[in-house]
């Protein structure tokens, strides 16, 4: 295994954490965790990351969860709340009104310097929660019941974490994960200077670092690491909700400290993203991650995430020393004046977003249309050279443009007013970018970053990627020239991270220095500007002779331990009720006279699945499909299945809740 800073580059010399001031040694924290349900609609709405039209929600693997850490430095006054929610991406309205909620609620206490906000990217979840068009183009439209879920969901995380804030403190731990991830685009990674990838051992980052946070009384508040891998263990024929490898394996990490995610206080375990770009969990080639089937992948990645987070957190001593502090602009990416510097000795200008004919190919791990690699310089490419006579602008450099989202009216198709954020959490950085940053990126921003803050005692950065809004990715300059997929999907021009660069280098110097910084333009507020082309519940049915909530195939009399009990019932569109914090199952055993909970749909053992069952005359009839995978660890006994939900009238339009039951079945 290398060393762990074989990922970091060299490293700026400084003299020490917290050299200074009030916070000088501090390492007294107030800390606090939440956690809160934020799962969408489990049917008939487009899922997030694929783009794939037919891809549709169709039950419930996993239920998705924000969990936010509160944390302030008493010695300064200053408090952050960080998020990592289970979502493909963070939109920019998103934190929009997540913020304009707790302000609501907290006056000033919190706004958008000190809010970030970052998604683990995983590509099994329902869609249609942007303000932009480009994100709900595969979705057919916004989606205001899924939009609200989420955010209402952070928010409430983040009103927990406030609540359970405590004295305690925050220790420090990090190593290496191997066969865990790989390049996706490793030909893209080679058009790096060779004595810039001559720094690093491997063509991505496979650094951990973790944040154990405990109450001064010992109580254990929660854990909190960033990994970059790509939340695709999942491929895209999944129609099952569900968090993927880092949702699995905070679901792991939470179980072993017996946490309850429906409880106000309880232990939190957050695997956060970091510079995944060009990183899959599918480290065997394409798809493949190592599994018969994605789920099996989904859990050895998962696992070994989980196994690496807990040795580290069992582990941690370093205490994390020094004061939280941020600072956060707006940036109009797409004329950025590029000094020099940033700029390959030359003075540079971004562009209008635009993506290139390679993002339809899509990646290894979600490939798509073609092949990647389009450029303009490919002359022998029809498509290629028709896109870069037609549509491409000099400012595009090599991508043969498919679309220009920045130049759509009324309004753009992505943002184009971006957030950048730098956090100190003491001698720990934490660099917020609103993409999904390549390895590569992500080496050069840290280390842009610790050269400006090794004074002040910061020795340790980390990327907080897809992070407080959602514009594509960001390639190096190097990269771009290949176009890639992710060169290909870096929106404003080959100059893009030279820009981002010189951006948050000045985040981090006025964080150095202690001055303000100008808080940039504000981006534009969408939320009374969408449309959709979906439907609605319009009413659900069943046939005559039976109720919602009717078996239609029954338990086994019996089960061994290891198979899997499955049950069909008449059920209504789980549109009209999410249940969030809820659950639409319940695997109860019989003890005595009452029925004990063992398992709900939020328990990687149990699927809910849903389909239309198209009875006559209507169409509008749903079955519901509820399966109990049986652990080896089950208690022998009695057991039913329950199964909740609700369902829509046509004749007053009510929406009423009904229950049924399988039969009593023997587990042994």
């Amino acid at each position: 295994m290398e060393p762990e800073s074989a990922d970091e580059g060299p490293v700026a010399t400084h003299e020490g954490a917290a050299l200074s001031g009030p916070c000088a040694g501090n390492t007294s924290f107030q800390v606090g965790s939440g956690i809160y349900d934020v799962t969408g609609p489990a049917a008939e709405l487009g899922m997030m990351g694929y783009a794939m039209l037919d891809q549709k929600t169709a039950g419930i693997h996993q239920r998705l969860r924000a969990r936010a850490f509160v944390i302030a430095s008493p010695c300064n006054g200053k408090r952050v709340a960080f998020v990592s929610a289970d979502l493909g991406q963070i939109f920019q309205g998103v934190k929009q009104q997540v913020v304009e909620r707790l302000q609501a609620r907290y006056g000033s206490l919190y706004s958008d310097a000190n809010v970030l906000l970052s998604a683990t990217h995983t590509h099994s979840g329902p869609g249609g929660f942007s303000h932009y068009a480009l994100y709900n183009l595969t979705i057919l439209g916004y989606d205001q019941q899924n939009f609200e879920a989420i955010v209402d969901g952070i928010v409430q995380a983040i009103v927990r974490a406030h609540s359970n804030l405590a004295s305690g403190s925050i220790r420090i731990a990090s190593g290496d994960l191997l066969n865990t991830s790989t390049n996706r685009s490793p030909e893209a990674y080679l058009y790096n200077p060779a004595t810039e990838r001559s720094q690093y051992a491997y063509d991505t980052d496979k650094k951990m670092t973790l944040l154990r946070l405990q109450g001064s009384d010992g109580t254990e508040v929660g854990a909190l690491n960033w990994f970059a891998v790509h939340g695709t263990s999942m491929g895209n024929d999944n129609r099952l909700i569900s968090g993927d490898n880092k949702g699995y394996a905070s679901y792991l990490f939470e179980k072993a400290k017996g946490s309850n995610p429906l409880a106000t206080k309880t232990f939190v375990a957050a695997f956060a993203q970091s510079n995944e770009g060009d990183v899959t969990p599918n480290i065997y080639g394409g798809t493949n991650g190592g599994g018969a089937n994605d789920i099996e992948s989904t859990e050895l990645s998962g696992s070994k995430q989980y196994t690496l987070a807990r040795s580290l957190y069992d582990g941690a001593t370093q205490l994390l020393t020094g004061a939280v502090d941020y600072r956060h602009t707006h940036v109009k990416m797409d004329e950025v004046q590029v000094a020099p510097q940033y700029g390959g000795g030359t003075a540079r200008t971004t562009c209008e977003a635009a993506i290139g004919l390679s993002m339809l190919a899509g990646a290894e791990d979600g490939p798509g249309f073609g092949s990647e690699g389009a450029t303009c310089a490919d002359v022998h490419d029809i498509w290629s050279a028709f896109g870069c006579a037609v549509t491409t602008t000099s400012c595009q450099g090599e991508k043969p443009v498919v679309l220009e989202m920045g130049t759509q009216t009324p309004y753009p198709w992505t943002p184009e007013v971006l957030p950048l954020q730098v956090v100190t959490l003491g001698n720990l950085a934490l660099v917020a970018v609103p993409f999904e940053a390549t390895t590569m990126t992500g080496r050069r921003l840290r280390q842009a970053v610790l050269n400006q803050l090794a004074p002040i005692g910061v020795d340790q950065v980390v990327i907080a990627g897809l992070s407080n809004a959602y514009a594509g990715y960001l390639a190096t300059r190097e990269e771009y020239t290949k176009q890639d997929y992710e060169g290909a999907s870096t929106h404003f021009g080959p100059w893009t991270l030279g820009a981002v660069q010189q951006e948050t280098e000045k985040l981090a110097v006025a964080l150095r220095n202690g001055t303000s910084v100008a808080a940039g333009p504000t981006p534009r507020d969408l939320r009374n500007d969408q449309t959709t082309l979906q439907t609605g519940v319009v009413f659900d049915d069943k046939l005559l002779w039976v109720d919602f909530g009717s078996v239609v195939t029954n338990a086994n009399a019996s089960y061994n331990r290891g198979q899997t009990v499955s049950v069909k019932f008449w059920g209504g569109h789980p549109k009209n009720n999410l249940r969030r914090q809820g659950s639409f199952l319940q695997v109860q055993r019989k003890s005595g006279t009452s029925w004990i909970t063992v398992a709900y749909d939020w328990d990687w053992e149990t699927k809910y699945l849903w389909d239309r069952n198209n009875c006559v005359p209507t169409m509008a009839c749903s079955h519901v499909t509820i399966e109990w995978k049986i652990p080896s660890s089950t208690v022998p006994g009695t057991y039913r299945i329950r199964h909740d939900g609700d369902w829509k009238s046509g004749w007053d339009g009510l929406i009423r809740p009904y229950t049924g039951y399988s039969r009593e079945f023997t587990v042994y």
